[in-house]
């Protein structure tokens, strides 16, 4: 069977290949958006649509309107304190969030990119298929071989895309993991909640109950488990006490959901060179999850427009063009976070006080509107006023103490190699 020829070929049909699919088409491209699942597929997750992503969306002229508007987050600590974060609507972004489930809003989100042009494919990308300038596409398990001219992996944390590309460092990357179900119980507000499955000793992430729609609620539990991929099981083992602690909490009335879905999480971008020559990276396979609290979906949506961006703008230095956007966008936030989530893993007793501090009383409704702004990767584009004032100082400290350490070196490194091709 002759190899399909395409100008550029997606390989996968989450939110960030979708998302690049529905804009390369709309450009005028022939895309191939290849996923191994038979849409509607589920996948682990919180299932909340950042202000970011909601406003890609917008740009975009993409309508959810089954989704949920979410505005506020409340903040669980250790010792059962509540500080509610405010969500502010920024210059860039809206005040709110959505919550819509992923087998709905990554359907959605696909159909868009099939109706604009793109042409769906389902099979799992399995032989690479190189040529002098590196990877040019892959032989599909189902027999269909796909080549073009450029390749954006979007296929999760696991990329295989990343894998064949040779874009990954395994000893750098920072994994989490993440667990979650839904009960049958109305959420009005999302809660975060900082645990201690043992008193002074913090579980090396958190667990979260959020809204759903149609009267159901969306729990789970995620952790950072560093370079190595080991620890996965424990979210799952520790499910049903989490639960026994919202109920202790007043969030749920109900047992642990009995069915659950897990998935890998890259976060913090470090350890992924996110593009080279042909290929580049997005959403999840690019690492781009924020570190501190597991959001990915608004990185999907932005990290996928602009690769297809860079691709329309002209494919022979679209990587080049990619990567000096992820760097002036992510570089300042990761930079500063990603060493504080790699400093603490490991550290329950500090997960542990930096959770009871946070909630302190006082301390808590002071920093919370700056708090919500700083860890939600929302300080570019936010109003002038105290809580961008806090949430820049957090940025500056985080900054200044990363400033030795080996996340700051890989993000340095990635900054001159983009300097240096641009220069060359």
């Amino acid at each position: 069977m002759q190899p399909r020829r395409f100008d550029v070929l997606v390989v996968g049909s989450g939110p960030a290949g979708s998302i690049a699919a529905l804009v390369l088409a709309r450009g005028g491209a022939r895309v191939a958006l290849v996923d191994k699942a038979r849409f509607p597929r589920d996948k682990a997750c919180g299932d909340l649509v950042g202000p970011r992503a909601v406003q890609v969306l917008d740009d975009l002229g993409l309508d959810v309107p089954e989704a949920r508007t979410v505005g506020d987050m409340v903040v669980v600590g250790p010792t059962g304190r509540r500080v509610r974060l405010p969500c502010f609507e920024g210059r860039t972004y809206p005040g709110h969030a959505l919550a819509m489930p992923r087998l709905e809003f990554d359907t959605r989100l696909r159909d868009a990119a099939v109706a604009a042009g793109a042409e769906a494919l389902v099979g799992r990308a399995d032989e690479a298929r190189r040529d002098d300038l590196g990877l040019e596409g892959f032989a599909l398990d189902g027999g269909v071989e796909i080549r073009a001219d450029v390749v954006i992996g979007a296929d999760g944390a696991t990329s295989r895309v990343a894998a064949a590309a040779e874009l990954v460092d395994p000893a750098s990357v920072l994994w989490g993991f993440a667990v979650r179900g839904y009960v049958d119980e109305p959420v009005e507000v999302p809660h975060i909640l900082l645990w201690e499955p043992t008193r002074g000793h913090g579980f090396p992430g958190y667990g979260w109950v959020f809204p759903g729609v149609d009267g159901r609620a969306n729990l789970g539990l995620g952790l950072g488990t560093r370079s190595t991929r080991t620890g996965a099981a424990r979210a799952a083992h520790e499910l049903p006490a989490f639960v026994d602690h919202l109920r202790r909490h007043g969030l749920v009335s109900g047992p642990a959901p009995a069915a659950t879905l897990g998935g890998w999480l890259k976060l913090g971008m470090v350890g992924t060179t996110p593009a080279r020559g042909r290929v580049m990276l997005v959403g999840d396979a690019a690492g781009l999850v924020n570190p501190l609290q597991g959001e990915g979906i608004s990185q999907a949506l932005t990290s996928g427009r602009a690769a297809a961006q860079a691709v329309l703008d002209g494919p022979a230095d679209a990587a080049l063009r990619y990567r000096d956007f992820l760097v002036r966008t992510y570089r300042p936030y990761l930079s500063a976070t990603t060493p504080v989530h790699a400093a603490m893993l490991g550290r329950p007793r500090l997960v542990s006080a930096v959770g009871r501090m946070l909630t302190a009383p006082g301390i808590g409704a002071t920093l919370a509107p700056g708090w919500s702004v700083f860890w939600n990767d929302l300080l570019d584009g936010a109003p002038p006023g105290a809580a961008r004032t806090v949430a820049a100082a957090a940025a500056r400290i985080g900054r200044a103490a990363a400033a030795r350490g080996s996340t700051r070196r890989w993000f340095d490194r990635l900054s001159s190699a983009t300097s240096l091709d641009a220069s060359g």
